[in-house]
């Protein structure tokens, strides 16, 4: 990778769903992406004129963090969006510890890592932490109760970390989506509803994240909100 004058973003989680909606997004507003995931197997995002596919396990914490010092060491990183995360459902009990560990060190553990290792490029470029959270984050989980507890925690950091860092310019968004037609739900036994009104897109999230970008600088919307406008569950047949 050779040094280029355009501003950079991370995106994590990129392969499908929000993440690549937001990494398309972002390289339709000029940004040199770095799109990091586990497999690209079959991923939807292309390596392409502005996009870098990134294979990486956001588990690993070495290789995550050898990374992105790579990419920070030849580019000037103005974004990181903090999208990777899994979620699995049903009564705590019947989780199992792996599953446990996994959704903390994904949807936390790796985001907290991430910012930390970015921090100083995020200061010295003004940039923003745009974080993924989910609407869960804000309420009582039965049948969640780890992943809710991990997006809370993801929250909590966020809204330290503004306070911790504005004086240096960083801004820090959370994005909390409610439902959204993407494969989070693939180990629950439920899904989103069949009317389009009952679900949110990838694209609704990417747009929220052109609106944090896209406001005058001194103004932050720290916290976003997106709801589709029906509530509809379906449980998936067993």
């Amino acid at each position: 990778m050779e040094c280029l004058n355009k501003e950079a973003a991370i995106v994590t989680g990129a392969s499908s769903g929000i993440g690549y909606a937001v990494s398309e997004k972002l390289r339709a507003l000029g940004y040199e992406v770095f799109g990091i995931g586990r497999d690209f197997g079959t991923a939807e995002l292309e390596e392409e004129d502005g996009i870098h596919r990134i294979v990486c396990d956001v588990l690993d914490t070495e290789e995550l963090c050898a990374c992105v010092k790579r990419i920070a060491a030849q580019h000037r990183i103005r974004v990181l969006v903090n999208n990777a995360g899994v979620g699995y459902y049903g009564l705590h009990e019947e989780l199992n510890p792996d599953k446990i560990k996994k959704m903390v060190r994904t949807n936390l553990e790796a985001p907290m890592i991430l910012t930390q290792q970015l921090l100083r490029h995020l200061k010295r470029h003004a940039g923003y932490v745009i974080n993924v959270s989910s609407v869960t984050a804000g309420q009582s989980n039965p049948h969640g109760c780890a992943y809710g507890a991990t997006k809370a925690g993801l929250a909590s950091f966020s809204h330290s970390l503004f306070d911790e860092a504005r004086k240096y310019g960083v801004k820090v968004v959370t994005i909390f989506p409610d439902m959204t037609q993407t494969n989070l739900y693939r180990n629950a036994d439920f899904r989103e509803g069949d009317e389009p009104e009952s679900y949110l897109l990838a694209e609704d999230v990417a747009g929220a994240v052109e609106w944090i970008l896209g406001q005058r600088e001194g103004v932050i919307v720290s916290d976003i909100v997106l709801k589709p406008q029906l509530h509809r569950i379906k449980r998936k047949p067993y």
